[in-house]
């Protein structure tokens, strides 16, 4: 058999082996553990290609923001990201308290015919775009009481994701770092921990820059990463998005590998005993 034979035989292998690799979040299971957003692109045709390329299975959508059928004369964002091809994720973006959040998602839920999955983010200020727990957890309780099934946006505090789990929320997305920001991943240590005690996924949602910063988040140990701007606003936005998918895969097979100690000291890599030349 050729290399290229070899190669393509492999690819295809390590594609199926990830294909199976599901996560379930609240009553759906998905294959792709990268997740996107719409916004922010140059036009629509851009946003489906980029999406397409990404092998993204969730397409988060803000209802605030965006056109899915609330304004009839206007385009209509599912008119390239169908239902029939994607979950639609509604999210409350642009909202900074719990009512205008519950309302949020139920005029979304009225919108894609009952539809009960959304994110939930409830933001302090314009500024930092930092979540206001106060009033996330406020609203989780409303909407989880309310039958929603809730992937709830947050800080990387252990104690509030705990909180949030117990209350019903089926997904914990801790912020990376700001929302848009493209700094990645700034507090490896209490996501690993809200990870650790976590019975629900876990999704970095926030502050990926480029795919480094994917595929530590999935080495980590997440279940799954959610971003836009990452994507969107690179030079090459569906490019991006490709690289994007390979470093989730990445990220998830090197989790699911082990990776190997770290040590203080350096370890030959070959024996040092054996053959022997003078």
């Amino acid at each position: 058999m050729s290399q290229a034979m070899n190669q393509a035989t492999t690819t295809a292998t390590d594609q199926t082996s990830l294909a199976q690799d599901t996560f379930t979040v609240g009553s759906r299971t998905f294959s792709s553990r990268l997740l996107v957003g719409t916004g922010k692109y140059k036009d629509m045709t851009e946003t489906g290609t980029a999406i397409a390329a990404s092998a993204a299975e969730i397409v988060t959508v803000a209802i605030r923001r965006t056109n899915i059928g609330q304004n009839k004369d206007e385009p209509n964002l599912l008119d390239v990201i169908s239902p029939d091809k994607y979950t639609i994720l509604p999210n409350t973006a642009g909202c900074y308290d719990a009512e205008s959040a519950v309302r949020t998602c139920k005029l979304a839920r009225e919108l894609l015919g009952g539809h009960n999955l959304v994110k939930l983010e409830v933001l302090g200020d314009e500024k930092s775009l930092y979540p206001n727990i106060m009033e996330t957890l406020k609203a989780a309780k409303v909407l989880v009481d309310d039958g929603f099934e809730v992937m709830v946006y947050t800080s990387d505090d252990p104690i509030v994701a705990q909180e949030l789990e117990s209350m019903g929320c089926v997904a914990i997305m801790p912020l990376g770092s700001l929302i848009g920001s493209g700094l990645g991943l700034l507090n490896r240590h209490t996501l690993s921990l809200i990870i650790e005690n976590a019975k629900v996924p876990v999704l970095v949602d926030a502050g990926v820059g480029t795919a480094s910063d994917a595929a530590i988040a999935m080495e980590l140990g997440c279940d799954g990463v959610l971003m836009n701007s990452a994507i969107a606003n690179a030079q090459n936005p569906v490019l991006m998005a490709q690289a994007m998918k390979h470093a989730i895969w990445a990220g998830r097979e090197a989790f699911l590998a082990g990776r190997m100690p770290m040590r203080q000291m350096a370890q030959a890599s070959s024996p040092q005993t054996g053959y022997f030349f003078q």
